[in-house]
């Protein structure tokens, strides 16, 4: 029998058995080695962190099944799957659960060499690679991130690898920051974004950031975002708010020349998705230049799944990554 997570009503998860479906002719069925939350958006599906209308209200309906970054191991293909066998490690964007059963096509190899717990940051790494190539990064480029959670870790080192010279990191965690620099950053910032203008220029040689990354998803972020990008700067939305309706436009918009765009896991295009995100991204860590030491800071059992979102709750300044380890009971 089959173990998953369910949330049956706000704020309410559980540990649900549920029966697998057979295996059609291009499906798979995986056994799970370990799934991570994505504490950013299961704290608001958790907690129905948003407004009427949204999205974010058409999306979560219950019973909800949370969760989309999945590292499994293949244990059975369909007759006519080729690219896949038996043994064979994957990532995939399923939620949180003992075993599924996908087609074939919905599922990635994971390359040998790679620790599956790092290996399981490969969903906030695309969403965060959709924010790098909406951020239009350049060699020797000026970046500032606003956020140090898990959406600003992984686009931190988005910029790195894509050569940003100063790149500059605000959150109000030290922990957090520690982690920046550790992902590239070359400056750090301990203060809210509306306080930071400064602080902002002083680590960036007394100009500006060319890019400024929004990775919250805190509607009053927002305004600060815009006043501290450069004349014709570029501000990237990547924090997905649940209250659009309190992101304000401010005059840095039209009196500087702002570029604002916003970035989304569903942004892919023939040349820019998941697999081509998730084959670089690899290789990034393979060779060292996606550091993620450190990142994963809690490890619970899915039996635990209610300690778990309670932690990512409640201590959500001491949390980065929560895996879940489906090989424990």
């Amino acid at each position: 029998m089959a173990s998953r997570f369910v949330f049956p009503a706000k704020q309410q998860v559980r540990l649900e058995s549920f029966d697998l479906p057979s295996l059609g002719e291009n499906d798979v069925r995986l056994r799970t080695i370990c799934s991570l939350m994505s504490t950013g958006t299961e704290n608001i599906v958790f907690n129905r962190l948003f407004e009427p209308g949204t999205h974010w209200d058409n999306w979560v309906k219950y019973p909800f099944y949370p969760g989309y970054c999945t590292v499994a191991v293949v244990d059975a293909v369909g007759p006519k799957v080729a690219g896949f066998k038996p043994g064979d490690r994957v990532v995939g964007r399923q939620s949180h659960a003992s075993h599924h059963v996908v087609d074939a096509a919905h599922v990635y190899p994971l390359p040998e060499g790679i620790d599956p717990r790092e290996a399981a940051w490969f969903g906030l790494a695309k969403i965060t690679g959709h924010g790098a190539k909406a951020a239009q990064f350049e060699l020797g480029d000026s970046v500032l991130v606003i956020g140090a959670g898990p959406i600003g870790q992984m686009i931190t080192r988005w910029a790195a690898a894509a050569g940003a010279v100063s790149l500059v990191v605000i959150d109000p965690v030290a922990s957090r920051l520690e982690l920046a620099r550790k992902g590239g950053a070359t400056a750090v910032i301990s203060q809210s974004a509306d306080q930071a203008k400064e602080a902002v220029l002083a680590a960036n040689h007394g100009k500006a950031p060319r890019v400024v990354i929004d990775s919250t998803g805190h509607p009053k972020v927002f305004a600060a975002a815009l006043a501290l990008a450069e004349r014709r700067g570029r501000v990237v939305v990547l924090g997905d708010t649940g209250t659009p309706s309190q992101q304000q436009l401010s005059s840095d918009v039209i009196t500087r020349g702002l570029t604002i765009v916003g970035a989304h896991d569903g942004h892919d295009t023939p040349l820019w998705g998941a697999p081509q995100i998730y084959r670089l991204f690899f290789h990034l860590v393979a060779t060292g230049r996606f550091n993620l030491a450190g990142i994963n800071t809690h490890t619970f059992a899915p039996a635990q799944c209610e300690l778990a979102y309670k932690t990512a709750n409640e201590r959500r300044g001491e949390t980065m990554g929560i895996l879940f380890d489906w090989a424990k009971p």
